[in-house]
């Protein structure tokens, strides 16, 4: 973000401001907080005829000859309460169910803003945080608006009925009352800026653990296999501990605040009283017309004093705010243009590197590729091979725009993928990775994903070509096993034949496979192999492989070593040139053949 943006980004810590962005949600529900507002009303004003009531009471009420007017009286408060309580009623309901809607739009809507913004954000954001942002936080905000913003407005409305009636009844005590009222008011004033900021310090370091939960529990196997359970359990219990301190620390100041606000509040009505008192005394004014004014008075020192709860719980939710402001405020660096160009259809598969260099944005002084050249022709399967960090699947990240290049450019079909929309462009790619990503769903789902449309059959046929067919039939349900978070009941292998279907199902016109068969056995591989095989005469494939045995019939093979091609050819033509792929080929070939050579013998 650029200076101004964290400028603004710091101002929205700590100023109520940080809510502004449920403004425009709630305006999509006018109508039913019109309602709320009306029954709001209706509760304050049912609620303030109460003083009046008991003050004729008093004044008219107690004698032998007024037991009708008595009865009337209580008749009448009865109604008032049934009011009331409908009215209280149905603005609980109303504000509740405005405030769950929003949050929900909100919630979606961050959602759908993080899954828009690109590789470089993610490079350096914890998932665990986000989910915090997207869960926490926003029921945090859910909270201010919904049954805070409820007890607001009620007690706003209570207490400017109060000071109306007060001052009606005695603009002299009145007076006295309204002095105090800056005195009772400027604490909350003052101290917000310090309950937001220590809420949303209690609001990160719940992030930071929520962030370290779910890193180690997505890695349980590892850590039981380290035997961490220990180590691990006492940094999270630190974390939360962590966490305690600075909720705790936060609800302190809000309490205090609150503590002192109903202090002085009430302090002013015992003051009030006491002189009112001598007013009767002295027949000044009657025993009901204190009795209402106190009353008033009353309800207008408890509207005040629940006012400071709720802007303590305003000023928490702004700082859950401008968390999510934060977030709201990234914008991704991979977009469409206004006017994008459109790929050719049909589409010819056809790819072509210029000289292209890049490094990523968190390491911009790392440049991993550089004057990067090649073309691959529709049809052509091109291997790319070379030692560990040599570049091999940044080409991959940079073909699918995850980023855009420093320098060069680089062409699908001879459209730059900078003038292209990127959903455009990855529909006519597949991707199969080293480390396939397989969620929590069911089989059929896990292959379906990326193509909801395709029918069962597409996906059945998709699993038979990637020989994972057999497996699927065995597990309980067959395709509609769910097969648990991050496909933790399937063997390595089995992932990765999902992964394949998948990539088979979307039946794109660019095939790239980042040692796609690394980690199946020998007889799944040939099967495997084989299906790709005939898949890849179709189309064109990209493929990323270690293991040069799966790269024998490509057409051609690109060999790259710190970001550049030192090497083209096929097989035959790049070990006669004895150079890098022919080492990397002798290392391989002769140590497994010299690997194989020890088993036999041991076999004997």
């Amino acid at each position: 973000m650029s200076e101004q943006a964290s400028a603004e980004t710091r101002k929205s810590r700590t100023s109520l401001r940080a809510l502004l962005p449920l403004v425009p949600y709630a305006r999509r529900y006018k109508g039913r907080i019109a309602a709320a507002l009306a029954a709001l009303i209706v509760a304050s004003a049912a609620t303030l005829t109460v003083p009046a009531a008991v003050r004729r009471m008093i004044d008219f009420g107690f004698s032998s000859d007024s037991q009708g007017l008595i009865n009337t009286y209580f008749t009448g408060m009865v109604l008032v309460v049934g009011v009331l309580a409908v009215a209280s009623g149905c603005r609980y309901f109303l504000v509740m169910t405005i405030g769950e809607r929003i949050v929900a739009d909100l919630r979606a809507d961050l959602f759908a803003h993080l899954a828009r913004l690109d590789a470089a954000f993610y490079d350096t954001a914890k998932t665990g945080e986000l989910v915090s942002r997207l869960t926490a936080d926003t029921t945090q905000m859910k909270s201010a608006f919904g049954s805070s913003a409820s007890i607001a407005l009620r007690n706003l409305f209570m207490f400017i009925g109060a000071i109306g009636m007060m001052i009606y009844t005695s603009p002299k005590l009145s007076g006295l009352v309204l002095v105090a009222i800056p005195i009772i008011v400027f604490p909350l004033v003052a101290s917000g800026r310090s309950v937001r900021n220590r809420s949303r310090e209690a609001q990160d370091k719940l992030a930071d653990a929520t962030a370290f939960a779910g890193e180690n529990l997505g890695a349980v196997r590892t850590m039981q296999a380290f035997v961490a359970e220990l180590a691990t359990v006492s940094r999270f219990t630190v974390a939360v501990e962590a966490s305690y301190k600075a909720a705790r620390d936060a609800t302190a100041a809000r309490s205090i605040l609150t503590a002192v606000a109903i202090f002085l509040a009430f302090s002013s009505v015992v003051a009030v009283l006491w002189l009112g008192a001598h007013d009767v005394l002295a027949g000044r004014i009657t025993g009901g017309l204190l009795s209402q004014f106190v009353l008033s008075a009353v309800l207008g020192a408890s509207a005040l004093g629940q006012l400071s709860e709720v802007w303590s719980e305003l000023s928490a939710a702004a700082g859950a705010g401008g968390r999510i402001a934060e977030l709201l405020s990234v914008q991704p660096t991979i977009v469409a243009r206004a006017k994008p160009q459109s790929l050719p259809v049909p589409p010819r598969g056809e790819v072509a590197f210029e000289a292209v260099r890049f490094a990523y944005p968190t390491r911009p002084e790392g440049v991993v590729v550089e004057n990067l050249s090649f073309s691959v022709r529709p049809g052509e399967t091109v291997a790319i091979v070379g030692p560990s960090g040599a570049g091999k699947s940044t080409v991959f990240q940079l073909l699918m725009r995850f980023y855009d290049p420093v320098q060069g450019r680089i062409l699908i079909d001879g459209v730059d993928l900078r003038a292209a929309d990127p959903k455009e462009l990855r529909h006519r790619m597949a991707l199969v990775p080293q480390d396939p990503v397989i969620f929590g769903a069911s089989v059929a789902e896990n292959i379906r994903y990326g193509r909801n449309d395709a029918s069962d059959a597409d996906v059945r046929a998709a699993a038979e070509q990637a020989a994972a067919a057999d497996f699927i039939a065995a597990l309980p349900e067959g395709f509609e096993t769910r097969i648990g978070e991050r496909g933790v009941t399937l063997s390595g292998g089995q992932r990765q034949r999902l992964a394949i279907a998948r990539a088979l199902l979307k039946d794109s016109p660019v095939l790239l496979l980042d040692e796609a068969t690394s980690a199946l056995d020998a007889e799944n591989e040939t099967l495997v192999q084989a299906a790709l095989d005939n898949i890849m005469k179709t189309r064109t494939t990209l493929v990323i492989a270690h293991r040069l045995a799966t790269v024998l019939s490509a057409d051609r093979i690109l060999v790259m070593d710190q970001g550049r091609i030192v090497e083209e050819g096929t097989h035959a033509s790049l070990v006669a040139k004895d150079g890098l792929y022919a080492r990397l080929a002798r290392l391989q070939f002769e140590t497994g053949a010299a690997a194989l050579s020890e088993a036999f013998k041991a076999a004997e």
